[in-house]
């Protein structure tokens, strides 16, 4: 039983949690909680070792190294206090975009630049709830396993396809792969997303908050817009995507 917040393993589950820069370079991520974790498993992320509180797990011990914690060592680390009693550490896996076949009707979300990890955490329980086939996040300056993206996804990240690429290498894979692809932006060319066809290859790209989408896409997409009744005239980007994800399964379905 590890009672200590000063012990080694402790100190070192700590600094993974809180230096992004330590956690790059170590090759490791954390994950809290009994789904989360769960579903790293499932989806064939290896673990390191856990961490348990054993009156709060409620589940079947994993197999992998495991030490057990104190309630009060676990409540300094989790960001749920004392939810769940798991927090996991995992080897790092990276998908390369060279390696993805679509398939012939595939639907990929795009987004540009992306920043926030609480964002991008919406976007991929966004697209996998709507069975979007891949995510790809170009130009990105997020880490796709901060604690924060993991946290908000619900743990969607483990079983999604999702890659990070510059925008030329994604412009490359669609033209490839033959996708009809569309941009989100304000404009008078903009046609209404509902009346587009989801029901066959399809990339749709979205921009960032403050600035929206790069001049690389515009005249190599079509634009399209999501209709709105009210004063304002822009939503959330993770909102946007899950209107758009939402659309593309519904037209799928019907």
């Amino acid at each position: 039983m590890i009672e200590s917040i000063h012990n080694d393993k402790i100190k070192n589950l700590s600094r993974l949690l809180s230096d992004n820069r330590f956690r790059k370079k170590s090759g490791f991520f954390i994950v809290e909680g009994q789904q989360e974790n769960a579903r790293a498993l499932k989806f064939g992320f290896e673990p390191s070792e856990f961490f348990i509180v054993e009156e709060l797990f409620s589940n079947t011990l994993p197999e992998a190294k495991t030490h057990l914690i104190s309630g009060k060592v676990y409540e300094k680390l989790a960001y749920r206090g004392t939810s769940e009693g798991i927090i996991g550490i995992y080897h790092e896996k990276k998908n390369d975009l060279k390696d993805f076949t679509p398939k012939e009707n595939a639907s990929i979300i795009i987004v540009e630049g992306a920043e926030k990890p609480g964002n991008l955490g919406a976007i991929l329980r966004s697209c996998e709830a709507f069975a979007i086939d891949a995510l790809i996040v170009t130009d990105t300056k997020a880490d796709f396993f901060n604690p924060n993206v993991i946290r908000s996804s619900v743990g969607c990240l483990f079983g999604m396809n999702i890659f990070a690429a510059d925008n030329e290498e994604t412009l490359a894979f669609l033209e490839h792969h033959e996708f009809n692809i569309y941009s989100t932006f304000m404009d008078e060319s903009a046609e209404d997303l509902y009346n587009k066809n989801f029901r066959q290859k399809a990339a749709v790209i979205f921009g960032t908050e403050h600035s929206g989408i790069s001049d690389f896409w515009i005249g190599r997409s079509e634009n399209i817009l999501i209709p709105m009744a009210g004063t304002i005239d822009s939503l959330n980007l993770s909102n946007a995507v899950a209107i758009t994800c939402y659309e593309i399964l519904r037209q799928k379905k019907s």
